[in-house]
């Protein structure tokens, strides 16, 4: 699959910029999900089996995308489950900042004071960004993990997980990878824990999330919360048997299969096209906002350096001018995120010139005012 046969799955209506928060459906995605409504609604005799089948086979391209086996992957319904399992697993310290998205931080806390076997460490960051160097000056030997964003919600910074992974040594690396799973190319395989969610950049909707682990993630995390579907037995009446020895000892109940289509369709798009193509296509209109910001002297403050960024553009106006921007975008059509005084824009590989038409109006309407 091209990259133009992939962007056709577009089909949200131009000055959509807000992919960090929600992604539109991918055609993929609704036809896939369509379908599998059509065959539950009906339940022709011999269909429902179909809906057994979703589990191996989004398990399959979750493992075509990151390199994880299946066998390492389970679906979740969301990211936040599957970090808590993550968090809920761990026996020792967890270094993280307290800075990153609520799941993270939220999720070490409630797994301390409910089990009293995990013990938050909190990092003191550079403006919110995590970085290797912090690390290692602040890596204690108590600490068992390292939890981190592959890509910060709020300022748009790409870890460099790699880099962290070479001063950690041997404990766990969790990742929340859900800001720029799918758009960003890295290195999934320096990782012990990886978290994500399917509606934001994969455009598979709410309710699909993955929660993929290294054999050393399977052998030092305990499966607290494990559920009946979660052993190697389809249906274990009578007795309780342990927890299966894979991912699979991670699942609580049975999973939604119209969920799991819909991601598996999402994550079969991205594995035809290749995730560098579309990381390609995304960083070159990253890239052109920034040049349309500066043209009308909207101050960026996340990173211009495409190493350490993915498809967000953070601008921070004046304090006094963020609602001037904001209405700006809003009666120009724009879509974005307004949140703590900045305002986000979320750019994919398919947005388009007319999308970029309408961002330079919403900016020609600010600078204009703010000038004024």
């Amino acid at each position: 699959m091209t990259i133009d046969d992939f962007n056709a799955g577009f089909t949200e209506e131009p000055g959509y910029l807000d992919y960090g928060r929600v992604g539109p459906l991918s055609t993929a995605a609704a036809e896939e999900v369509l379908a599998f409504t059509q065959v539950l609604q009906r339940a022709r005799h011999g269909s429902m089996d179909a809906f057994g089948e979703q589990d191996g086979r989004v398990r399959a391209a979750a493992a075509e995308v990151t390199g994880f086996t299946p066998e390492q992957i389970v679906f979740e319904p969301n990211t936040t489950t599957g970090i808590m399992h993550a968090m809920f697993g761990l026996t020792g310290g967890v270094l993280l900042s307290a800075e990153e998205f609520p799941s993270l931080p939220i999720g070490a806390v409630r797994a301390q004071e409910a089990l009293h076997t995990v013990q938050p460490v909190w990092l003191e960051t550079d403006h919110g960004k995590v970085t290797p160097g912090q690390i290692r000056e602040q890596l204690e030997q108590n600490v068992a993990a390292v939890a981190v964003s592959l890509v910060d919600s709020r300022t748009g910074y790409l870890c460099d997980i790699e880099g962290i992974r070479q001063v950690i040594g041997d404990r766990l690396l969790i990742v929340d990878a859900i800001q720029g799973f799918g758009v960003v190319d890295a290195p999934w395989e320096v990782a012990d824990v990886v978290v994500t969610g399917g509606q934001k950049w994969c455009r598979a909707g709410w309710g699909t999330g993955l929660l993929m682990l290294s054999d050393r993630a399977l052998e030092r995390l305990t499966p607290v919360f494990s559920g009946f579907s979660a052993t190697e037995e389809a249906e274990p009446w009578g007795h309780v048997p342990p927890p299966a020895p894979d991912a699979r000892a991670y699942r609580i109940a049975n999973p939604d299969p119209l969920a799991q289509a819909r991601l598996a369709a999402a994550l079969e798009e991205i594995a035809e096209t290749g995730v560098p193509a579309i990381n390609a296509a995304m960083a070159e209109r990253v890239s052109r906002a920034i040049e349309l910001a500066d043209e009308y002297a909207v101050p960026v403050v996340s990173s211009r350096d495409e190493q350490e960024r993915a498809g967000m553009v953070v601008l921070e106006p004046p304090a006094e001018q963020v609602t001037l921007l904001t209405a700006s975008l809003h009666n120009h059509g724009v879509t974005a995120t307004t949140r703590l005084g900045q305002v986000r824009l979320s750019i994919h590989s398919a947005t388009s010139d007319e999308t970029f038409e309408m961002l330079r109006a919403a900016f020609i309407s600010y600078s204009t005012a703010a000038n004024y």
